[in-house]
């Protein structure tokens, strides 16, 4: 099978369930976001050197690519060829997040991102997230949305976050507090 079909030429893509889109459509500039998140976290899963924390990241990739086939299919449409994001996997997030914390140094100030390397491509993962939902919520305004999608970019937001304090916290990089001057 190429790779190439010649079918988006003239700007436009075909979305999972059938109809076709302009590359620039609000649906496609929310999973292509997505994308853009996942292959961000595929960089930092390679500087990861702590397995339980790389297989988590390898596990979200997993979800992100179901969360993009979840937004590049409207809710209407009749498909069984993918499974729709649920609330399950936001509790998961949620979890982790609270044995992190359980380690972690209690946060009493604003951090600035960096850190280590893995830590510092979890901050610039965690604002892409974020433009994510922020496309996200832009299409949920004119097309009805798994209403899960938003809730785990969401959360995956958060998590990221966590993800890079714990990520720093274990090369004992010392966070640096932000100074109002």
């Amino acid at each position: 099978m190429k790779i190439y079909t010649k079918t988006g030429d003239a700007g436009e893509t075909s979305l999972f369930a059938g109809g076709r889109v302009a590359k620039d459509a609000p649906r496609v500039e929310a999973y292509g976001t997505v994308d853009e998140l996942n292959a961000w976290l595929g960089l930092v899963a390679m500087y990861c050197t702590s397995h339980d924390l790389r297989s988590r990241l390898l596990r979200v990739q997993g979800e992100l690519l179901q969360l993009g086939a979840d937004l590049a299919t409207p809710l209407d449409a009749s498909t069984t060829h993918i499974t729709r994001v649920d609330e399950s996997l936001t509790r998961q997030l949620e979890q982790e997040m609270d044995e992190w914390d359980a380690v972690l140094p209690p946060l009493r100030q604003f951090i600035l991102p960096g850190g280590s390397q893995p830590g510092a491509i979890l901050h610039i993962a965690r604002t892409v997230c974020r433009r994510a939902e922020r496309r996200v919520v832009t299409l949920a305004q004119t097309e009805p949305l798994n209403p899960q999608v938003l809730i785990y970019l969401n959360r995956l937001g958060d998590w990221l976050f966590v993800l890079a304090r714990m990520v720093n916290h274990r090369h004992n990089m010392a966070e640096t507090p932000w100074s109002n001057f």
